[in-house]
């Protein structure tokens, strides 16, 4: 392990604060107060296999994890999973760290994806090829856009679980009364979004679009505009011809004239969810995590549909992997655990009819729960079929520092008024100078 690996992982350090990038509506799926454990039972037969589980879903998926590690527990004698919300998803990498450093890991956790890399090079996280092949399962078996954080060195070191992609959700209410189609370009969306404005003596009473304070929305715009966010080595940032400028002049423009509301840092995601649920704003880019929240509040004809392109369709994806542990002492029972969730309709696939994630699966895909939800639920669909453009542009072990920077370029830009190609090539700078160490 080198040493700026061991540094990062190894040590018991704090991670770096912030949103995660690819993680936006997170706040709803992870940082509820209320831990969501569940416990061995208490009459745990003699010879019994415990595996340690650590997740990082609060709340309502919390329960729903937790019922699904539930259902493992009772359909299995010899194994005893025992699930433990670990706090957002920052926080349980800084548990990971710490507990590696320990010699105490879990067996299998959730990690969010933009870190597998992190902990795949430092070499703790198992190779699960050999345990997929026992089972006769391969890597084909998982959508391609789910897979970009899965593979390193050539090994398969975690798998898809909790996902999500950003998409476009609009109150179609607001839109047809305005005569207005559901915009597919950018082009269209400024034009929508300028449409749907109402000032009320000069102030702006409701605004066209918002998402909330992340990095996930301009990397997804950067791609739109056909730039990347890394060049294809991870040596240096992507958007060499003017796709960064782009896609903050465009926010820019849009914010000018309140087409655009760009909330406060703290709190966004649910400030934007109770602006689109009130009909402050017409349409906003979320992720697909809280579709179940919007359409429950929503008292209007709630659609969603896909990000709109520039020169291009292109999405980051977000969510959370399941990963094992190289430390651990019960690999085969942990492997049972997690092929039952990708394989077993009592498993990940009714996780997903429960939560609103992404299904994960091809299987899961083309069956009968699956495609009954699409049929009553197009909206549920959208996001699954937007997987077709997904990109992974930030895929870097320095991506969690570098991650930081981008945030001081967005927050300067959008908050500052600070000129973009200024901050931009102060960003890129120290990006470069993160990527080189």
């Amino acid at each position: 392990m080198n040493k700026k690996l061991s540094a990062i992982v190894l040590a018991a350090t704090t991670v770096i604060s912030g949103v995660l990038a690819g993680c936006s509506g997170t706040q709803s799926e992870s940082s509820a107060p209320t831990p969501s454990t569940t416990q061995p039972s208490a009459s745990t037969p003699a010879g019994k296999t415990t595996v340690q589980f650590w997740h990082s879903l609060g709340g309502k998926n919390g329960e729903y994890i937790s019922a699904m590690i539930k259902r493992f527990n009772d359909t299995h004698d010899n194994i005893e999973v025992v699930g433990t919300f670990q706090g957002s998803y920052d926080e349980t990498v800084t548990k990971l760290q710490q507990s590696i450093a320990a010699k105490t890991a879990p067996d299998i956790t959730m990690l969010e994806r933009a870190y597998v890399q992190m902990f795949a090079e430092a070499e703790v996280l198992e190779d699960l090829t050999p345990f997929m092949a026992k089972t006769n399962t391969s890597k084909d078996d998982f959508p391609e856009g789910l897979m970009g954080h899965s593979v390193f060195n050539d090994k398969i070191v975690s798998l898809p679980l909790n996902r999500s992609t950003p998409i476009m959700h609009i109150n179609k209410t607001m839109l047809d009364e305005k005569g207005l189609a559901i915009p597919t370009t950018w082009e269209e969306l400024k034009k929508v979004s300028e449409a749907l404005v109402v000032k009320e003596n000069g102030e702006v009473k409701r605004y066209g679009l918002s998402m909330p304070y992340d990095t996930w929305y301009p990397i997804a715009m950067i791609s739109q505009a056909g730039g990347k966010f890394f060049n294809d080595d991870a040596t240096s940032i992507g958007f060499e011809k003017g796709e960064g400028v782009k896609a903050f002049q465009y926010l820019k423009d849009l914010q000018s004239t309140g087409a655009l509301y760009y909330p406060p840092a703290q709190d966004s995601g649910n400030i934007v969810n109770q602006m689109f649920t009130s009909e402050k704003i017409g349409i906003m880019f979320q992720s697909t995590g809280v579709m179940g929240t919007v359409k429950s509040n929503a008292k209007f004809d709630y659609v969603t549909a896909f990000l709109p392109k520039d020169v291009t369709f292109a999405t980051p994806t977000g969510g959370a992997n399941i990963a094992m542990l190289t430390d651990s002492s019960k690999k085969d029972a942990a492997w049972e655990f997690i092929n039952w969730v990708n394989t077993d309709p009592q498993g990940g696939q009714q996780f997903i009819l429960d939560s609103g994630y992404l299904p994960f699966t091809k299987k899961m895909v083309e069956s009968e729960p699956i495609k009954e939800l699409w049929a009553k639920d197009p909206n549920r669909k959208v996001a699954y079929d937007q997987l077709q453009y997904a990109v992974d542009t930030n895929k870097d072990v320095a991506w969690p520092q570098i991650m930081q920077e981008f945030f001081k370029a967005i927050q300067a830009i959008m908050y500052d008024n600070k000129p973009i190609e200024p901050a931009l090539d102060t960003f890129k700078k120290e990006a470069e100078r993160l990527l080189s160490e």
